[in-house]
């Protein structure tokens, strides 16, 4: 016999969507704050919102933890240092992608990172692979040529590698939180990617061109856009399954490019238009075969942002 859902349980549930949606929606503001930023150094970026990140995360982790902060930033234990310095290359590919070609380009190549993260665990974990998801990633593939056929000529071949290298860290983390069977709790993990991209940010940086103006933005995405969202979508991860962590996150890809074409001007291209439906019309086919299948809840892992 099924277990009947308590009135309890289902406004958990809800609550742990609505979460979710507003985590997608911090997320999805990034590229919009970067094209309202003077500067265009993307390691001064990354310096500046890592900072940011880093003492939000830490305030956060101090009121929660108290004076036991160390010991719950200790407890994330070396899967966690490693997935942090993981989660710290997508943050450099992020921003130097969105430096090198169009928002559109960067999210949508950012949501094959579902893709990517189920061959690494077929490969490395040896976790099988559904039929569907297969299907979907040959599709999501082939919008992904359409989008670099229409950007070699256009000068933004590097950008779509780079926003590539966001989705191959992304999966590289999950793996690593997979291999090691570690349950590791994600704001100890923000605040290291944090203060790992400081050091060689700030090194590589340059001379500091920053204004007030970009600070104040810069203090945004590193608060709210990362830190808040990352902190939301941990507490919707002890509630929502994997599939439903993942058929939400894809918000993220879809109102990226929909922020800055409404508020900004900035058209995608038509190819980028094509090959992108093409891409997301794959993951999310992919999510939602998922969720209408009704699949037992899984283990969920935390979805972090760039």
């Amino acid at each position: 016999m099924n277990a009947i859902a308590l009135p309890a349980d289902l406004a958990r549930h809800r609550r742990a969507v609505v979460m979710m949606i507003v985590a997608a929606i911090c997320w999805s503001t990034g590229g919009l704050l970067v094209r309202k930023l003077s500067i265009t150094s993307a390691w001064e970026i990354v310096f500046w919102r890592s900072l940011f990140m880093a003492a939000f995360v830490a305030l956060v982790l101090a009121v929660m933890h108290g004076r036991g902060m160390p010991r719950a930033v200790r407890g994330a234990g070396m899967p966690g240092l490693v997935a942090g310095v993981l989660l710290a290359g997508t943050f450099f590919f992020f921003i130097a992608s969105l430096t090198r070609t169009t928002v559109a380009n960067t999210f949508v190549l950012m949501s094959v990172s579902p893709f990517l993260a189920a061959l690494a665990a077929r490969v490395v974990l040896k976790e099988p692979v559904a039929a569907r998801t297969w299907i979907a990633m040959a599709i999501a593939f082939a919008g992904i040529l359409v989008m670099f056929g229409g950007a070699v000529d256009a000068g933004q071949l590097a950008g779509n590698l780079l926003a590539l290298g966001v989705s191959v860290c992304f999966a590289a983390q999950l793996t690593v939180l997979r291999k090691f069977h570690a349950t590791v709790d994600m704001l100890p993990m923000v605040m290291i990617a944090g203060l790992v991209s400081v050091v060689p940010a700030f090194a590589l940086a340059g001379p500091f061109a920053a204004t007030g103006h970009d600070l104040a933005i810069l203090a945004v995405m590193g608060c709210a856009q990362l830190g808040v969202g990352c902190l939301l979508a941990t507490a919707a991860s002890r509630t929502l399954s994997a599939t439903e962590l993942g058929l939400l996150a894809l918000l993220e890809p879809i109102l990226g490019p929909l922020w800055v074409w409404l508020l900004l001007g900035e058209h995608p291209g038509t190819l980028a238009l094509v090959g992108g439906a093409l891409v997301l019309s794959a993951v999310v086919a992919n999510q939602l075969l998922a969720a209408w299948r009704g699949r037992p809840a899984e283990a969920a892992e935390p979805l972090p942002g760039p």
